[in-house]
């Protein structure tokens, strides 16, 4: 007999993957498949084919399908893509030309004026403040345009025929209503009348699902494209932010998915909506419709990553041994670093008002504290400071905060994990399930759509709780170390308030 399992589907930035799962949630198989950027596009410019991604996702199915030899059964589909991009169809479903991504930098400007008009935060990287850049600037693509969506809902689309996305995506389109869970009809009026667009706003946006309700079901063309059965049920598509959360398994607020690497991003549970505009986060929804606020880092690990190497080959060896070297090194590090504190802009740091990067550094050298533990554990420290100054701001409404479940590079050192703790002063939770991705993600969400079907009721996070590890790794906040990187904490906001100071005389 066939396998009976879930399907999940996720695009990224750079490729497609799927992954088949038995009624466990256990994966059985996976399939992957890459694309490009359209090429030649000026700096700061980042677009892709909505095509590219309709043929990764036939070819991921196919390796999918010989890994398994066909003999699986899918009781449901799960997708999540990439947020924030602008897909833009015309009145036949028909692509309209390449979607601009959320890397792509056009749009500052509307993101300050619709902040300002609306009174709430509209990042530049929201689908709306994209289509407000294309009015102005492809007026023409503008009239053909009938949908809006983002890379999953166009893959979603394409597989049942129906304009919808699942909530969290959406809130990356536009801000949703917390008592409604729908678009916020408030601020479509005053978004259209600040465009000025005959059609109105909510009338190309797809509708928005929750999670567990339908997000449609295959029809022939999807049937054809993954050589599964049509009428099969789909989720509703979400954004691998809301994914990922579900993948750890995150659904309870004061929760916070925290993700080290390149850059850190915290996104936060929140128990009702943020107040007021900042900076330093912006906000989506996870897949039941709770609001989520996310304090994001551009400049993440690459700071300490750099040091690491440079330290890694000065000791001896290749490099990529650095981090085997140095990290235990680290670990044995006073928590003050010998009186050492770094900077780590090596970009800028909109949220805390680092305009450029250039101003990476390391201060409070002397003859005894300059050793490669104190030296690369500062670099690291000033990054989680950084993301503690953001979710500062959450401290500041009340909003709570119960546990960190860490993801990203920083699960390859586990023992990294306490520092998060002690800085914080906060359990941290390593989740096996979190290196699964987004695609495990999306296959958790097809469960519970399922479930749905055959009468489940219960409630997203009970769900998921369900789903937990029977004794998941946690770290527990050690009382003294609390107190030491306090203090630390301290000095380092002291040396954040000098760096427009620094960047003036090191870039002007």
């Amino acid at each position: 007999m066939a396998i009976k399992g879930y399907l999940g589907i996720d695009a990224g930035t750079q490729g497609l993957s799927v992954v088949f799962t038995d009624e466990d949630l256990k994966v059985l198989g996976t399939g992957e498949a890459s694309y490009e950027m359209v090429p030649n596009l000026a700096e700061g410019c980042y677009e892709q084919l909505p095509s590219d991604w309709d043929d990764a996702l036939s070819n991921a199915m196919r390796h999918l399908r010989d890994q398994m030899n066909d003999d699986f059964e899918v009781l449901a589909i799960g997708i999540s893509g990439q947020m924030h991009g602008e897909v833009l169809a015309d009145e036949n479903g028909v692509s309209l030309g390449p979607a601009r991504l959320w890397c792509d930098a056009r749009n500052e400007a509307e993101e300050n004026e619709l902040t300002e008009a609306m009174g709430v935060k509209m990042p530049k990287r929201i689908t709306s403040a994209r289509w407000l850049w294309t009015l102005r600037n492809r007026p023409e693509l503008a009239q053909q345009t009938r949908h809006i969506t983002t890379p999953a809902g166009w893959l979603a689309y394409q597989l049942t025929g129906d304009w919808l996305l699942g909530i969290g995506d959406a809130a990356g389109m536009f801000p949703i209503d917390q008592k409604t869970l729908d678009y916020d009809l408030g601020l479509l009026e005053k978004y259209d009348s600040v465009a000025g667009h005959s059609s109105p706003l909510q009338s190309l946006l797809p509708k928005v699902r929750q999670a567990g309700q339908s997000g449609g079901v295959l029809n022939a063309q999807g049937a054809a494209r993954l050589g599964l059965p049509a009428g099969t049920p789909v989720a509703p598509a979400e954004g691998d932010q809301p994914a990922a959360l579900a993948g750890s398994l995150i659904g309870e607020a004061g929760m916070i998915s925290c993700s080290f690497g390149t850059s850190v991003c915290a996104n936060s549970v929140g128990d009702r909506s943020f107040s007021g505009v900042s900076k330093a986060v912006d906000h989506f929804c996870a897949p039941d419709g709770k609001p989520i606020n996310m304090v994001w880092l551009r400049n993440g690990t690459t700071f300490m990553n750099s040091v690491v190497e440079m330290f890694g080959q000065a000791i001896g060896g290749s490099r990529g041994d650095g981090f085997e070297k140095v990290i235990p090194m680290l670990l044995d590090a006073a928590p003050d670093c010998g009186g050492i504190l770094a900077l780590p802009f090596m970009d800028d740091e909109p949220g805390l008002n680092v305009q450029r990067g250039g101003t990476a550094m390391l201060v409070g050298l002397n003859s005894e504290n300059a050793t490669p533990g104190n030296l690369v554990k500062s670099a690291l420290l000033a990054t989680m400071f950084n993301l503690r100054l953001g979710c500062e701001i959450l401290d500041g409404q009340g909003f709570p905060r119960t546990e960190l479940v860490l993801s990203g590079g920083l699960t390859k050192t586990p023992e990294l994990a306490q520092l998060l703790a002690d800085v914080f002063a906060n359990p941290v939770t390593l989740l096996e399930s979190a290196e699964e991705g987004t695609a495990w993600g999306a296959a958790l969400m097809a469960k519970y759509r399922n479930q749905v079907l055959e009468g489940s009721k219960r409630p997203w996070s009970e769900f998921l709780n369900e789903h937990a590890m029977e004794s998941p790794k946690q770290y527990q906040p050690q009382t003294d170390a609390i107190t030491a990187y306090e203090a630390a904490y301290q000095k380092y906001k002291k040396l954040v308030g000098t760096h427009p100071i620094l960047d003036q005389a090191i870039n002007e």
